[in-house]
C-alpha cells in the first residue's frame, strides 16, 4: 500500500511529536516532524506542495504556532492546518486569529486525531 497523505507534525515535546510521528507513518502516512517553529518553516519551504496537512502545537520557543499557521495559510493556503495545545488563557482565539482549521486540546487521543485529519483530508480533496 502506498504512502495515504503527507504530514508535517510540529511540536516541542519530543514525546508527543514521536509518538505522533509513529503512529501515523506506521499508517502509511509520510511525516515531517519537527521539534521547533524554525526548522518547521524550512521543511515547510523545501516540501510545502507536497505537504496535505499541519499540525502545529501553540505554545513552542522562537517561532509560536501561531506564526507558523500565519506564514503557511498566507504561502499555502489549500494546506489544512490543525492546531494543538495543552494551555494557555485562550488558545482557541489564538488559533482562530491565525487561521487555524481546527483546534485540539491535549492530551490527544491518536485515533480521534487520525479521524480529523481523514475528515480534513477528504474535506480538502472534495475542494480540489
Amino acid at each position: 500500500m502506498g504512502v495515504l497523505n503527507t504530514l508535517l507534525i510540529i511540536d516541542d515535546n519530543e514525546i508527543l511529536l514521536n509518538a505522533i510521528d509513529d503512529y501515523f507513518s506506521k499508517r502509511n502516512y509520510k511525516v515531517y516532524a519537527s521539534t521547533n517553529g524554525l526548522d518547521a518553516l524550512k521543511l515547510l519551504e523545501t516540501h510545502g506542495e507536497a505537504i496535505d496537512l499541519i499540525i502545529t502545537d501553540l505554545i513552542m520557543p522562537n517561532i509560536s504556532g501561531v506564526g507558523i499557521i500565519s506564514i503557511a495559510k498566507k504561502k499555502y493556503p489549500k494546506i489544512p492546518v490543525i492546531a494543538i495545545t495543552g494551555w494557555g488563557e485562550h488558545p482557541e482565539a489564538l488559533a482562530a486569529e491565525a487561521n487555524a482549521d481546527k483546534i485540539i486540546e491535549k492530551p490527544i487521543k491518536l485515533n480521534k486525531l487520525e479521524d480529523v485529519i481523514k475528515d480534513m483530508l477528504a474535506q480538502k480533496n472534495l475542494n480540489k
